[in-house]
């Protein structure tokens, strides 16, 4: 099978509704707003708990205060709801806070979960230099990650590099880029294993080859896709060639639908069960991979429309509402085909999952009561997804897009 039918549950047959998806956007930044402390920021939630509660709570852009801040401040520019706040007051108070009890116990680079990512929202939101000059300085550190894959290494930190050259038009930030394109292009390698290039990811203590875009492939083809441009034209052909080589040979295909296994690797070898959701699978490769020029190739036009059926057939995930392995991050997969191809059904089939993220959101918050105040697997995601299924837009949350 494609999925796991035991990840899914049937999608509510409640229609698509404006008003309510405007209400429930405006809900969410309301409880955010009445559960922020200056000093302690947001509690940690239950499904969020790792060990100890980290003191002053966590402050990462995936986890942390960085992500909320950033989403409050997004929603509020939108026009989408008001804030008692100002985020741009209290972001330095979250790198400072980071940097003396740092989310993973030491000061790590790391886009979603360390520097870089809470950087990057700081810039955006004081445009103070001594911040670029730090961010310069942990991206560039990062070049070397062994880890070799987007959550703690180069394939994510490098994206910071490609936003401050979008915002700033300096030279260096596109040298930097491209230093970074320069290591992954050297542990791009063939495998005889996996049938094609790949790259080698020691996470973990695990040595692995990942499909998905949190952790392999599809994450870190995704920033050279948003930076083919940068590239010569001879490494753009080489790029788009590795790409539909990786994504034909290692795909799953029932009837008009595909997904991909966690792993590069033979059936018989393969840990772990199939999943479908933004980290692993389906969604994530079609979020990560819309780069990829529409036309360019057909197998690629194929098995991206594929990933995206495959999607809708599985259905929301149970696991919650969130971007990263929930409803709201399938569901941007709809947004990304939208977007891409112009087709109407796939907007539709966006509003559906946000009506079902609303319900999950809702009836965790009862279940647990309170929220979940985390950009990437919490509330503030869920409000940024339905936004964009009522102004339909496409861009990931502080992945894609900043502004």
């Amino acid at each position: 099978m494609l999925f796991d039918p035991e990840r899914h549950e049937p999608l509510t047959d409640e229609a698509w509704d404006p008003e309510r998806a405007r209400a429930a956007v405006r809900t969410i930044v309301a409880d955010l707003a009445a559960s922020f402390s200056p000093t302690a920021l947001w509690p940690e939630h239950p499904l969020d708990e790792d060990g100890p509660p980290i003191a002053g709570g966590y402050k990462s852009i995936y986890l942390g205060a960085a992500g909320t801040l950033w989403a409050m401040g997004y929603l509020a520019r939108e026009g989408a709801a008001s804030l008692p706040f100002a985020p741009e007051d209290h972001i330095a108070r979250v790198h400072a806070a980071y940097l003396d009890v740092p989310d993973a116990g030491a000061v790590v680079p790391s886009y979603y979960l360390g520097e870089v990512g809470i950087l990057l929202v700081q810039w955006k939101l004081t445009r103070a230099p001594d911040v670029a000059e730090r961010l310069y300085a942990a991206i560039e550190a990062n070049i070397p990650n062994p880890t070799n894959e987007a959550l703690w290494a180069a394939p994510g930190t490098m994206l910071g590099a490609l936003h401050m050259l979008q915002w700033t038009g300096e030279a260096r930030w596109r040298e930097l880029f491209l230093a970074n394109v320069e290591q992954l292009w050297r542990t791009w390698s063939p495998s005889e294993r996996a049938g094609c290039h790949v790259w080698t990811q020691d996470l973990y203590g695990n040595v692995m080859q990942y499909t998905g875009a949190g952790h392999g492939f599809a994450g870190n083809v995704y920033p050279l896709l948003r930076g083919r441009a940068l590239l010569s034209a001879e490494r753009r052909e080489q790029l788009y060639a590795r790409c539909v080589e990786a994504l034909r040979v290692a795909a799953r295909h029932e009837g008009d639908a595909a997904n991909w296994h966690p792993e590069f690797a033979p059936p018989e070898a393969r840990r772990g069960k199939i999943l479908m959701q933004w980290c692993h699978g389906a969604p994530g490769i079609v979020t990560a991979l819309n780069d990829f020029p529409p036309g360019q190739s057909a197998d690629m036009d194929a098995l991206l429309l594929a990933a995206g059926r495959a999607t809708w057939q599985a259905g929301p995930l149970t696991k919650g509402p969130s971007l990263c392995h929930g409803t709201a991050g399938n569901g941007y997969a709809f947004l990304k085909l939208y977007r891409r191809t112009g087709d109407p059904e796939w907007l539709a089939r966006a509003r559906a999952f946000a009506m079902h993220a609303i319900r999950q959101s809702e009836r965790m918050r009862r279940e647990h009561g309170r929220g979940r105040y985390t950009l990437w697997t919490g509330d503030p995601g869920v409000a940024v997804y339905v936004w964009h299924c009522l102004t339909e837009k496409a861009d990931l949350p502080a992945l894609d897009s900043f502004d």
